[in-house]
């Protein structure tokens, strides 16, 4: 993921900050408790498309 791409992208529902997470190849929301996929290198940013992501998911990126 392009870092210059990633710290002008958004969460569409709350406007705050992604996280990168390569292993899944998703950009993750952690106020909207989110999931992004990316497909062919370009981010899906669609809310119904997004997965919602676990309490335990969110601890690690809360972390991060």
């Amino acid at each position: 993921m392009d870092r210059q791409l990633l710290e002008i992208l958004v969460c569409p529902v709350t406007k705050g900050p992604l996280k990168y997470d390569r292993e899944r190849q998703e950009l993750i929301s952690t106020s909207a408790h989110l999931a992004y996929p990316i497909r062919d290198g370009i981010p899906v940013m669609l809310e119904h498309e997004a997965r919602t992501i676990t309490d335990e998911e969110y601890d690690k990126y809360k972390s991060k």
